[in-house]
């Protein structure tokens, strides 16, 4: 993958703005706030390590005795602490001054935030001798988890593939038991929707559907799903030259208007506020038992399960909504990456704590106390006992095999950074909530999203015909 079409200038313009409401003119409430962020500082002899928060604390307390016994291990003083992982948070500007001061961390362990931008930006290291000696060590790098693909750069590694994940599409089986849908018939999302509606019981606080659209990883995520799911997208297949504004995209925000439309025939699906939640809140939502369909990735089921939730013997995992056309959307994703930072004052250590932490005997404790959240990217790491505790693991490692997974977020492009700015902008989100919030008509949202995007791409020099 080539990345080198974009300008810094630009690149640093996009990922340094933060995450706004996508309602904030309307009567909805603010999005979730994002955590202010100030990184440490490294040092020669102080192995300086940022993590992103765990869902499950004990999984998060596991990783930190991991590193802190290996720089007692290794005779380091030890600065651990932890990060914003999203994209439209302040990660990436922060990073981009810690590396131009000389000073930045050595390791970070985050998710959601974009290799190539940082590989553009010249933040992080190569690391492909890591990821060879752990291919060695683990076996091959999962198939479908798109990570060559998003963290191979110009033929080298810039970041090393952590965990597995697969996103899932969880709906309450026992309320499709009442209305009498089997779940297999839930091809795509025309069939979720009537079914999400169907279930709804607003009278007794449920409601069907639990996807929420505003500036969130799982709004993103959802958003461009469907947008796909038309046959839209960003870009054409090169990647550089934009094509927002089609037919598909248009068709697929009439259909998100019309799902969202209060006063409409799917009003009594949409639970309240849910126009304007943030990642917690679907979490929240479904394991109150208040909704019945939603998209996450396993924290939902896994604490569930932890808690006894009463909700958890009905939950039914879906496999991904397929497209309009019936194509495939199956594949999982590279949960977590580790990112070694350009000028670490403690290269070969960080190296040393990165192999240390894909460890089995390390990686795997972490893994069995986070419910399918902290999977292993490595082959050889699926041992038949770690697919064997839990019935959905098997499925999971299904997900982040095939052979050929959809590429997402970029289809119908190869991953780069010029795509990659566009989320960090929320233009998508933003977009979608002019629509809603009816300031503008599907029509025009999907136009002034499709200028942004020009904008973006020419700010950076790549100019559109």
């Amino acid at each position: 993958m080539t990345d080198n079409k974009i300008s810094r200038r630009k690149l640093l313009q996009s990922t340094a703005a933060s995450g706004a409401g996508l309602l904030a003119a309307s009567a909805a409430a603010p999005s979730l706030a994002q955590d202010e962020m100030d990184l440490p500082e490294g040092a020669a002899g102080k192995l300086t390590v940022i993590h992103r928060t765990e869902y499950f604390e004990e999984a998060q307390t596991i990783f930190r005795n991991v590193v802190s016994d290996f720089a007692s291990a290794n005779g380091a003083e030890l600065d651990i602490s932890t990060t914003n992982p999203e994209s439209f948070g302040d990660f990436m500007g922060k990073m981009t001054a810690a590396v131009a001061a000389g000073n930045p961390p050595d390791i970070a362990y985050t998710s959601n935030v974009s290799i190539s931008q940082m590989a553009l930006l010249d933040l992080v290291e190569d690391v492909s001798d890591v990821v060879d000696e752990a291919v060695s060590r683990y076996g091959n790098i999962l198939t479908g988890i798109n990570a060559e693909a998003n963290g191979k750069i110009n033929g080298a590694w810039r970041a090393i593939p952590f965990i597995a994940n697969s996103t899932g599409y969880f709906i309450r089986g026992d309320k499709l038991d009442e209305i009498g849908v089997d779940p297999a018939s839930l091809v795509d999302y025309e069939s979720r929707r009537e079914a999400a509606l169907a279930m709804s019981d607003p009278d007794n606080e449920f409601w069907g559907w639990g996807l929420t659209p505003n500036q969130s990883g799982d709004g993103f995520g959802w958003l461009i799903s469907l947008v796909q799911a038309y046959g839209g997208g960003f870009t054409d297949a090169s990647g550089m030259q934009v094509n927002f504004d089609t037919p598909e995209t248009r068709a697929a925000f009439e259909w998100l208007a019309e799902t969202y439309d209060r006063n409409g025939r799917f009003g009594p699906a949409l639970p309240p506020g849910i126009e304007s939640w943030g990642d917690i809140s679907n979490n929240e939502a479904y394991l109150a038992g208040s909704i019945g369909y939603t998209h996450n990735a396993f924290s939902v089921y896994a604490a569930a399960k932890r808690d006894n939730n009463p909700v958890f013997p009905h939950t039914k995992l879906l496999p991904a909504a397929r497209a309009l056309n019936g194509d495939s959307r199956d594949g999982g994703v590279t949960g977590g990456w580790l990112t070694i930072f350009k000028g670490a004052p403690n290269l070969d250590l960080a190296k040393d704590l990165a192999l240390e932490l894909l460890n089995p005997a390390n990686f795997n404790r972490m893994s069995s106390v986070a419910g399918g959240l902290f999977m292993p990217a490595y082959e050889n790491l699926w041992t038949d006992e770690l697919i064997a505790a839990d019935p959905n693991f098997a499925i999971i490692y299904e997900q982040c095999s095939v052979p050929e997974p959809f590429i997402g977020q970029s289809w119908p492009a190869q991953p780069n950074a010029a795509i990659d700015a566009i989320r960090a902008q929320g233009v998508l989100e933003q977009a979608v909530g002019n629509m809603i919030a009816g300031r503008m008509s599907p029509g025009d949202a999907v136009a002034d999203a499709h200028q942004k995007i020009v904008d973006i791409f020419e700010e950076g020099g790549i100019m559109q015909g």
